[in-house]
């Protein structure tokens, strides 16, 4: 008689992937996906896409969801194409067509004319179709019901806009911006701003901070895959605060940060601020957290990995 295949048990996964979103599915589906493929225990997002976008979104796994603060913070940067003489009640073009005009013959001279005027610092109405809460609830919720409400305008920053192909009245762009800005609204500004309205027609994202496309891996490889190989696929949990500054402390400093106990170190050139920190274990460097750095030249725990010692991408140095 066989024995019954057991099913496989959730695991305590520390680490990032990079996942490289396909149309069509939330990002919140992705993830769920690709959860189950590594069987990870914990796992979170950091920065929606909406279905219609595709590209990075990066993973989350265990440990590493503690420092996703810097990447929900990060500039963003897009490839994006736009349709002129179209516009959307959702500003996409998963939206029902509201009007249809014909775009006017100078219309490549008028978006290079309103290109520079969106650089730099602005304020942004956030649209409709969003998932920001009014009174608990999603945006988008109201606006399928037909309701409307008073959205505060946003501070947000191009940083730059920069053309990719002229195909017009199809137009493609490359967007890099902070954080909260939306780039359906974008396209729609330059609709209004060239005389025909448009919408958005197609969305990716390629990097978030530091962290970029090319190193990100679909579903359809990672199902591919055998358990190993989807492992050798995630990033170090210290991966997420490569920007940051790196201290090292000794055996003894070690086990006092660890315990949640402030350090003094002898450190002339570091700045006060947050800082990536690493600490002997066992005679290896392994990572410990993020601490933070004072001008009394004492470094305070901020937040700490736990279960340090064989948790999985804990990668001794």
């Amino acid at each position: 008689m066989n024995e019954p295949v057991l099913p496989k048990r959730w695991q305590a996964i520390d680490g990032v992937l990079l996942l490289d979103k396909p149309i069509g599915m939330t990002s919140n589906a992705a993830l769920q996906k690709a959860r189950r493929l590594f069987l990870a225990a914990k796992a979170g997002h950091a920065g929606t896409l909406d279905p219609l976008a595709t590209g990075l979104l990066p993973l989350l796994f265990g440990e590493a969801a503690k420092f996703s603060a810097d990447l929900l913070n990060a500039d963003k940067t897009y490839e994006a194409e736009i349709c002129f003489g179209v516009t959307t009640d959702t500003g996409d073009r998963e939206g029902a067509v509201m009007e249809t005009t014909t775009p006017p013959h100078d219309l490549a001279d008028r978006i290079k004319r309103a290109l520079p005027c969106f650089l730099g610092e602005q304020l942004q109405t956030p649209p409709m179709y969003s998932a920001i809460k009014h009174h608990g609830r999603p945006l988008y919720e109201l606006a399928r019901q037909g309701m409307e409400v008073e959205r505060a305008p946003r501070r947000v920053v191009f940083y730059a806009l920069e053309p990719c192909s002229w195909d017009l009245p199809r137009f493609s762009l490359r967007v890099k911006c902070s954080k909260g800005a939306y780039i359906r609204t974008l396209a729609e500004d330059l609709g209004r701003a060239a005389g025909c309205g448009a919408h958005l027609t197609a969305l990716r994202r390629v990097q978030v901070g530091a962290l970029e496309i090319r190193r990100a891996y679909t579903l359809e490889t990672l199902a591919s895959l055998s358990e190993n190989e989807r492992l050798a696929c995630l990033g170090a949990v210290d991966s997420l605060l490569a920007r940051l500054p790196m201290t090292c402390l000794d055996a003894a400093e070690t086990r006092r940060f660890l315990h949640g106990n402030p350090v003094t170190l002898d450190i002339e050139t570091q700045p006060p601020g947050a800082t990536r920190v690493y600490g002997k274990q066992e005679d290896a460097r392994t990572f410990l957290g993020l601490g933070d750095f004072r001008a009394d030249h004492s470094l305070w725990p901020r937040r700490l990995i736990a279960g340090l010692g064989g948790r999985q991408v804990l990668k001794k140095r």
